[in-house]
């Protein structure tokens, strides 16, 4: 129990600190950041429940209003902003990323870590972040869609930073993986 809330405070710090990276900012109000990159990691790392208790605990934070997402923003404005979507979207994305890796722990660390990045931080990621801006923006949700367009090459890179960083942590720590052992 102890080393599980020691992982997922880590993990929360470590999207945290994420944000303090450079971000470009976009026109209609979402930035392009690393933060999404420690979600991903979240998910691959600690697995479904306790990744997605990672971004949960990062967003109660914020929502107490620590500037701890990128450009230094907090508080509960940003959950009814152009980034809710994204915002919310980030606990979904952590756990289904988490649950790929349970489900394939079997197969090679690496190409499930990508696989999983993708399909969590990013595919479910995506369609939170539409969602959300096509209602806080009034736009369709095709229109929406258009907008993220500019996230894809980013994410992309993410992912698959993501796969690497994992599959040398599991090489390095063997077992390290919580997403990889019974919970």
């Amino acid at each position: 129990m102890e080393k599980t809330v020691t992982h997922v405070a880590l993990f929360a710090a470590i999207i945290a600190v994420l944000g303090l990276l450079p971000n470009f900012q976009l026109g209609f109000g979402v930035p392009i950041s690393a933060q999404s990159l420690g979600v991903m990691l979240a998910g691959t790392v600690l697995g479904a429940k306790r990744g997605a208790l990672a971004v949960m605990l990062l967003l109660l934070v914020v929502a107490l209003g620590l500037p701890l997402l990128a450009g230094g923003r907090g508080g509960l404005g940003v959950f009814v902003g152009p980034t809710a979507g994204f915002l919310w979207g980030w606990i979904a994305a952590a756990f289904v990323t988490g649950w790929v890796m349970e489900r394939w722990s079997s197969a090679p660390v690496l190409p499930v870590a990508a696989v999983a990045s993708v399909l969590g931080g990013i595919v479910v990621l995506y369609a939170f972040g539409i969602a959300g801006m096509a209602m806080v923006l009034q736009k369709s949700l095709p229109e929406a869609a258009l907008l993220v367009t500019a996230f894809i090459p980013g994410d992309l890179i993410k992912a698959g930073i993501a796969a690497a960083l994992t599959a040398s942590l599991a090489r390095a720590r063997p077992g390290s993986l919580m997403s990889r052992r019974a919970s």
